[in-house]
């Protein structure tokens, strides 16, 4: 009964929640809109294409957009290759006009990114702020995902753009959803998160939170170096799973299951029954940097450990390789399922 009470009314407060930050979502078709008349120039890794009357803001955003590519490109230790067209409208009627063909821009967005295209578009009368700044970022993480690789997962674009944006960091908003989302059993397995997120805004909201805290899971396990792996795989065409146990010398599944034992022990529910107002938020972000902090010590040792299973996998390849013959347990060779996965073998014995 007390549990059941206690579902409800963290249920009411995951209605409550704070709207979402949103994301590219998939655009119905629509009319193209009049052409709009438009100059052009190009900045290095840039190609500006801006309204007549969006030129001044256009151009004063070439360099800023330099600056920010390097941001990410560092964030992601990498960069990818070609200009990118940014397009800038001033006004809704220009935005929706200057959306690629097909495409209908939701009422919502002031940036968007087409990675396949290569193409991005934004509003010059909102890009200034510092809110459209970071939105700016948080497209230029999709532009650079998808022309370094195909087939990334949603959950991990979004988790991705949010880490390099610092969006939620120590925000108490996310402390309260990931709280509640684990005390209710509401939070979503990455399969089902791995080609969109749901409809409704409380449902939307525990998606990106968990995938933002989940690519920050991984990413402070494992480190730049293993996600940089990461990337390059999927730049070759291996599908993201493998490229997930690869990189990270783990399977995705056990990871998820980490995860959750992270949040429960990380974002308990009770804060969130006693804040009200200022005290909650307050609160919440005082919780979410001591368990930054507890993570943190978590990671070093992860680390550690990771670096000795690695060490012995190395001396396993060796001893293997001594072998005069390695076989099956019915007579026939080993073949590795999955290429460099050597601590998969589970038992040899020599032939004769």
């Amino acid at each position: 009964m007390v549990k059941r009470m206690l579902a409800a009314l963290l249920t009411a407060l995951m209605a409550s929640s704070p709207p979402p930050a949103e994301g590219p979502i998939d655009l119905p078709a629509f009319a193209t809109a009049a052409p709009v008349k438009t100059v052009t120039f190009d900045s290095a890794r840039f190609h500006i294409l801006a309204s007549e009357r969006a030129e001044q803001p256009a151009r004063a955003l070439a360099p800023e957009l330099e600056q920010l590519r390097d941001e990410v490109a560092q964030l992601i230790g990498r960069d990818w290759k070609g200009s990118t067209e940014v397009r800038v409208a001033l006004g809704r009627e220009e935005y929706e006009a200057m959306a690629l063909p097909g495409s209908r821009p939701p009422g919502w967005a002031v940036a968007l990114a087409w990675p396949d295209a290569n193409v991005m578009l934004v509003d010059a009368r909102t890009i200034a702020t510092a809110e459209g700044k970071t939105t700016l970022r948080h497209e230029l993480v999709h532009i650079a995902l998808g022309r370094l690789g195909k087939g990334w997962p949603r959950w991990f674009q979004e988790g991705v753009a949010q880490m390099v944006t610092h969006e939620r960091q120590f925000r108490s908003e996310h402390f309260s959803t990931m709280a509640i989302a684990s005390a209710t059993n509401r939070l979503y397995s990455f399969d089902a998160l791995r080609d969109g997120f749901p409809e409704r805004p409380q449902d939307v909201e525990v998606a990106y939170a968990q995938s933002s805290e989940f690519v920050n899971f991984l990413f402070s396990r494992h480190g730049p170096e293993r996600f940089g792996e990461l990337i390059d795989l999927m730049g070759q065409g291996v599908i993201f799973e493998q490229s997930f146990a690869r990189a990270f010398h783990t399977s995705l599944s056990l990871e998820e299951q980490a995860f959750r034992d992270h949040v429960a022990l990380h974002f308990p529910w009770w804060p969130v029954l006693f804040m009200s107002g200022t005290l909650v938020w307050s609160a919440a972000s005082v919780l979410t940097v001591l368990a930054f902090v507890r993570r943190r010590r978590a990671v070093v040792a992860h680390r550690e450990n990771q670096k000795r299973i690695e060490q012995l996998e190395d001396t396993a390849v060796v001893l293997l390789g001594t072998l005069p013959c390695a076989a099956n347990e019915d007579g026939g060779p080993i073949v590795d399922p999955i290429p460099g996965f050597p601590w998969r073998i589970t038992a040899v014995r020599t032939g004769s």
